[in-house]
């Protein structure tokens, strides 16, 4: 097998495996040969550019058939000769090897010419249709694209307010974390008066109190009692209940929800990364004469948050998607909007899978800026368990 470089990266690393057995060449292309003739064998769809192509088409099609008996033909061989296959069977010469690999390249070319005429020109044909229809189409692709179209309006409105509560939500709470995992990590030392003692005592106690409930409990609940719980307070004023929705808006208390349920999270995480440093750390540190503040602050905490970078930022991927859960105080997110067109078009289920789409390229996009942004910092992914009480082990994958 072909030693692969430390710097190449998962692609590269596949096709230098594949390269140094033929057989991985076969078996890999077998299945993209399968995929080519189940894509030829579907309908075309109308805007197909290999309406007029027929008879390529089919030699396409038995192209790839081939491809699958000679793949076929030495798995027979490994079987028949499993110790003895590297020196007798023909698969194995230089030259039906290199004929092999470019085969390998001839197929996965056709496939992909037919991945474009079936899956890009279907799609562009259905939405053709979907952007010309006077009512909503019955196949289900056209009705998710005539849904998409047609209420684009709602789906971007609902779109811009869940992108404005996962980022808002995610930098606010990431600064009252840092606050809060001072009071979750003090510890009482031998210079504290009895005052510090008492306030260091309450502080940790107080932060891990509020992890615990705000961790322990279902975000849902969270958000309704976060609503109306202040809407309550706010009616025991003289304010009409319209002043009060133009104070406490569903948005802001849906942001609010979003901000002290990260926060905690959050918390544990940046705990999670402080008690990763090495202990000898703060050991040299107080032995240069900082004090216990100065030694976190100074020596512990910068190299804590860099270990806690990679969960810190995976809390926006996972507030995108918890953000959906506040569509049940009315907040006009991504969710509540496909709740309305689905509704306005009684098709629930297409409109779900339009809106799981669009979670998938937010939360992909999101892990992929995140992910340029931890190889920029240099940040190694390590395990930390931050939503554990105990103790934290640290190890690199």
């Amino acid at each position: 097998m072909t030693t692969v470089s430390a710097g190449e990266g998962p692609l590269g690393r596949l096709v230098s495996f594949i390269r140094s057995d033929h057989r991985y060449v076969l078996l890999g292309t077998s299945a993209i040969a399968a995929a080519g003739m189940a894509l030829s064998a579907s309908p075309r769809p109308s805007l197909s550019f290999m309406t007029h192509a027929y008879a390529l088409e089919v030699a396409v099609y038995y192209l790839l058939a081939a491809w699958l008996v000679i793949a076929a033909i030495a798995l027979v061989f490994k079987l028949a000769r499993w110790k003895a296959y590297a020196s007798a069977s023909p698969f194995t010469r230089p030259g039906v090897v290199r004929a092999l690999r470019y085969g390998s390249y001839a197929v996965t070319a056709m496939t992909a010419v037919l991945a474009i005429d079936r899956v890009g020109c279907g799609l562009a044909s259905a939405w053709a249709v979907a952007t010309t229809a006077t009512t909503r189409p019955s196949a289900t692709l056209e009705s998710m694209l005539y849904m998409l179209y047609n209420g684009r309006d709602i789906f971007v409105a609902g779109l811009k307010t869940t992108v404005a509560l996962a980022v808002l939500g995610t930098v606010i709470a990431f600064f009252l974390a840092l606050l809060l995992v001072f009071l979750r990590i003090q510890v009482i030392d031998r210079s504290d008066n009895d005052f510090v003692r008492f306030w260091k005592v309450v502080g940790s106690g107080f932060a891990r109190t509020y992890s615990t409930v705000v961790r322990g409990t279902p975000m849902m609940v969270q958000a309704m009692i976060i609503f109306f719980g202040v809407f309550s307070l706010f009616k025991m004023t003289d304010l009409t209940t319209t002043q009060i929705n133009a104070i406490w808006s569903t948005f802001t208390a849906g942001l609010v929800t979003i901000v002290l349920n990260s926060t905690a999270y959050m918390m544990e995480v940046l705990r999670g990364g402080i008690e990763s440093v090495d202990a000898g750390q703060m050991e040299a540190a107080r032995s240069l004469g900082l004090s216990q503040w100065e030694a976190m602050r100074k020596v512990v905490f910068p190299q804590g948050v860099k270990f806690a970078i990679p969960g810190l930022s995976n809390e926006l991927v996972i507030n995108i998607k918890d953000s959906s859960v506040l569509s049940v105080i009315g907040t006009f997110d991504l969710m509540f909007a496909t709740t309305t067109v689905g509704g306005i078009y009684y098709a629930k289920f297409e409109a779900a899978l339009v809106t799981s789409v669009m979670y998938l390229c937010l939360t992909m996009f999101a892990s992929w800026l995140l992910g340029r942004l931890a190889s920029r910092l240099d940040v190694k992914s390590v395990k930390l368990g931050s939503t554990s009480d105990q103790p934290i082990n640290v190890e690199e994958r």
